[in-house]
């Protein structure tokens, strides 16, 4: 069975099916080997129902909704243009600006494509301008995106906490260390990268000019302190911080900022309207096709195979980077976590992991998974923004996959750097 159901799925995949159809079709056939038909086929659709029906999922359209109308609005200029006033001075400052930014836009969307399109498209024509090849932009700006998916809202992070019954608090401050490590080696690389290839710098700006650019900040940055400070202080709910991010983002756009009128709000809650569509579908869906493969008992024959039964943890933290990692160079991340994360659970209960460590690893393996050849999602929303060919995209991403992967190690055999910030926290 587990072998027809997943040839069906992938000659639907290259036929150029969207993903949820693979899932609903495979689920389908699994029903209907597993029971005989569709005799039982309302326990398929009570499964979707029940994908869907977590209250945290709310956060989900709201995140996305206020990353859209910062998007569409000035926020990401006046985070960028501070973060230059600081840092564009130096060797490579550009690159390390973008990386930073694209840090502090992570922290206020969670989204890693919508901080493709914010940051990397005012960015990368004064990279271009400032002599960094093309390649090592579009490579910069996709990998550091996939630091939005670790810093706090991280929508990767809320899928994985509601599939796994985790606490999405301790999974959001948990992604802090990583993210930052990460924002660190690139820079790092960033000022190798400018002093081999000898690119100029830019004028140091003023301490008069740092101040008016970080006043002109103060509002994008009220973001981050009403999801962190709120979450924490205990003053919100990750759902009722999502709510009020969008109400906050409304009122930067519309009021403070004029850049944002009622019809652009109608037009940008309409996109979010259909990204909502598809991201609860494929929640559904996978959640069928999770309960599907459960009750039949694939997961446990697999995992018996590879012998993880035997494994110690760090074992299974190899193995279940791994397989996330390879999961998500060719299926959208959200459909890895639905049906990936309820067959490594067992697993995970039974050798004693910390699950917020496991899902800080795993998002951090989407979020790698995501950026790296040859399907991850975001070198497509490249492709689309920047309008470049597939093979400028992804010519520059080695150094930065290997930087990612480092880090993903050093989760592993160093669990404090995601659980130091949690541990302070809560314990």
């Amino acid at each position: 069975m587990a072998v027809t159901i997943f040839s069906i799925m992938v000659v639907l995949l290259l036929l150029g099916f969207p993903m949820m159809i693979p899932l609903i079709i495979g689920s389908f056939v699994g029903f209907y080997t597993l029971f005989g038909g569709f005799g039982q086929l309302e326990t398929m659709v009570q499964q979707m129902m029940a994908g869907i029906r977590p209250a945290s999922l709310i956060a989900v359209p709201m995140f996305i909704f206020a990353a859209d109308i910062m998007t569409r609005g000035q926020s990401a200029g006046r985070l960028i243009d501070m973060v230059m006033s600081f840092v564009g001075h130096i060797r490579g400052g550009l690159a390390v600006s973008t990386a930073a930014a694209c840090t502090m836009f992570g922290a206020v969307s969670g989204s890693t494509q919508a901080t493709v399109v914010a940051i990397g498209s005012p960015l990368r024509p004064r990279m271009l301008k400032a002599g960094y090849n093309d390649s090592f932009i579009l490579a910069l700006i996709v990998n550091s995106s996939d630091i939005a998916f670790l810093i706090p809202p991280s929508i990767g992070m809320i899928i994985y906490g509601v599939v796994s019954n985790t606490s999405i608090s301790e999974l959001f401050i948990a992604g802090v260390g990583p993210g930052l490590l990460i924002l660190l080696l690139f820079s790092i690389y960033s000022y190798i990268y400018a002093v081999r290839n000898n690119v100029p710098t830019e004028e140091r700006a003023t301490w008069g000019e740092r101040l008016r650019t970080t006043q002109k900040a103060l509002w994008p940055l009220g973001f981050p302190a009403i999801i962190i400070g709120g979450i924490y202080g205990g003053i919100f709910s990750p759902t009722e911080a999502a709510a009020v991010c969008v109400l906050y983002a409304i009122f930067l756009e519309m009021v403070v900022f004029r850049e944002l009128d009622l019809h652009g709000l109608y037009k940008t809650a309409k996109s979010t309207g259909l990204i909502t569509a598809v991201v609860f579908i494929l929640v559904a869906a996978g959640a069928a096709f999770s309960w599907v493969i459960s009750f039949a008992q694939i997961p446990q024959q697999i995992l018996a195979g590879i012998g993880i039964d035997q494994m110690g943890q760090i074992g299974v933290l190899v193995v279940i980077s791994i397989a996330f990692f390879i999961g998500c160079m060719f299926v959208d991340p959200i459909v890895v976590i639905l049906v990936l994360v309820p067959i490594f659970a067992p697993v995970v209960d039974n050798v004693g992991l910390d699950p917020v460590l496991v899902g800080t690893i795993i998002t951090l393996q989407v979020a790698i998974g995501s950026a790296t050849p040859p399907f991850g999602c975001d070198i497509f929303t490249a492709i689309a923004v920047f309008k470049r060919p597939y093979m400028d995209v992804i010519r520059g991403t080695p150094p930065f996959i290997f930087i990612l992967l480092c880090v993903s190690a050093a989760l592993i055999f160093f669990p404090q750097i995601a659980l130091f910030l949690r541990d302070l926290a809560f314990r």
